[in-house]
């Protein structure tokens, strides 16, 4: 199987185009019709919602932004103003995790389910998935629709799913399903790899093809350790309950978005202006529905608050028409320091400089102080060793700092002159003060 649904994946630039803005039309009058927040919202701007004919027309609306779901939905309003279809038509609630503020609810139809399946689908075919592989998929079960959706979308296309939901199942699990995937976080994975490197298992000859790392960016150094620790490729997937779902395919040169389903600009909040193809911008979100189909929750011009820069519209080698976008990051993780962004990617590449893999375990963590003068800056680095007792700090030191100060001129210059110190901490297996927290861990800390 090389394609999920080659007549849309292999469609041609100007059919795809012409079908994307059939959907925002249809998508427009279905927003006008069913969701309250959106009769107020273009009323209140002045715009005709008539006027939306293309997907270039959406560049012209205002940007809505995580805080302003909360503030038309309970306790801010008594109803929740964007749900888009009546309550006998909602097949499940959803509730974001709320790590930047009260948890923002979406409402899914049958439809959206669908469409979300569709998605992953996609996904997981043109990573190699088909008939006859198992996957255990280690992620929630919850609130959270992408393990649900990955389900949905491994019955479509023929496969199994083994739903453990963590990665801490029995290292049997592998000897008996022998799973042919494993869906989790870089982190996770390589805690799986150790555990059954204790019970005599060698993850590159456990059955393992292909791992997915999906929920979180990470630093290609991760990555190429992963796929040597496990000897199989590592596929980046993207998704979110507002429904974007990207990503690699066999090529890895991008995530693939599914464009007849979901639109994406990129924004740039400071400029307060959309930016061109190679320029990094906040993923802007619409959602794009077949006519006749239903949603309970339209997003028009949708801040996710994830960066990221177009690669490419040309078709891509695997035959996929569709644009492909780098790996996202989390604007909520990333930090400025002397003028110069600095996301917890820029930490993890520093960390898994290859050389340094031989003492760690690739766990970390980072806090940024204030220093003793006004404006200086301080960035304490822990990282675990595999045996602290012989680990060379000193290389492991030298291997971060030419990492993370290369290509960072402000950054350089501030170390150089000591306005922004860097300092190392050493710890065992365990001694991070994440794993003393419950929930998604913070590997960058802004204490300032």
């Amino acid at each position: 199987m090389t394609f999920f649904n080659q007549a849309i994946e292999t469609m041609d630039r100007g059919d795809l185009d012409a079908l994307i803005d059939d959907r925002v039309r249809y998508t427009i009058r279905y927003a006008v019709d069913h969701t309250r927040f959106y009769r107020k919202w273009f009323d209140e701007h002045g715009i005709d919602p008539r006027d939306i004919r293309s997907h270039e027309d959406l560049l012209g609306l205002p940007v809505i932004s995580g805080a302003m779901i909360r503030k038309h939905q309970p306790p801010e309003t008594p109803a929740y103003e964007f749900k888009s279809a009546p309550c006998p038509d909602i097949f499940t609630i959803h509730e974001t995790s709320g790590t930047s503020g009260t948890p923002k609810a979406f409402f899914l139809t049958w439809d959206d389910w669908m469409r979300y399946a569709e998605k992953y689908a996609r996904a997981f075919v043109s990573q190699g998935f088909g008939p006859g592989d198992r996957v255990a998929v280690c992620a929630s079960y919850g609130m959270n629709v992408g393990a649900n959706t990955m389900t949905l979308a491994a019955h479509r296309v023929g496969f199994t799913i083994i739903p453990e939901g963590k990665c801490t199942f029995p290292t049997r699990v592998i000897r008996n399903f022998r799973p042919t995937g494993i869906v989790g976080s870089v982190f996770k994975l390589l805690r799986l790899a150790r555990r059954l490197e204790k019970d005599g298992i060698e993850p590159a000859s456990s059955g393992v093809k292909r791992l997915i790392v999906g929920g979180e960016s990470f630093a290609g150094e991760s990555r190429a350790y992963l796929e040597e620790r496990w000897g199989c490729e590592v596929f980046n997937t993207y998704g979110s309950t507002e429904g974007t779902m990207c990503g690699e395919c066999t090529r890895r040169s991008g995530l693939h978005v599914p464009e007849d389903l979901v639109h994406i600009d990129l924004y740039d909040p400071a400029l307060q202006q959309f930016v061109r193809d190679g320029e990094c911008g906040r993923i802007i979100l619409t959602t794009l529905l077949p006519e006749g189909e239903t949603s309970g929750n339209i997003l028009i011009n949708y801040d996710t608050d994830d960066t990221t820069v177009v690669v490419s519209r040309e078709t891509c080698a695997c035959g996929r028409t569709h644009m492909k976008i780098g790996p996202p990051q989390r604007e909520a993780e990333t930090v400025w320091i002397h003028g110069s962004p600095v996301n917890r990617v820029d930490i993890e590449q520093g960390v898994f400089f290859r050389e340094n893999m031989e003492y760690l375990t690739g766990e970390y963590e980072a806090f940024l102080y204030g220093g003793d003068t006004e404006g200086d800056v301080v960035m304490r680095v822990s990282v675990e060793c595999e045996d602290p007792g012989t680990c060379d700090r000193r290389i492991v030191e030298e291997n971060f700092l030419r990492s993370f100060l290369s290509g960072r001129d402000l950054l350089a210059s501030a170390y150089a002159d000591g306005t922004f110190a860097i300092l190392f901490h050493v710890t065992r297996p365990g001694g991070l003060e994440l794993h003393r927290v419950t929930g998604r861990p913070k590997r960058l800390v802004d204490r300032r």
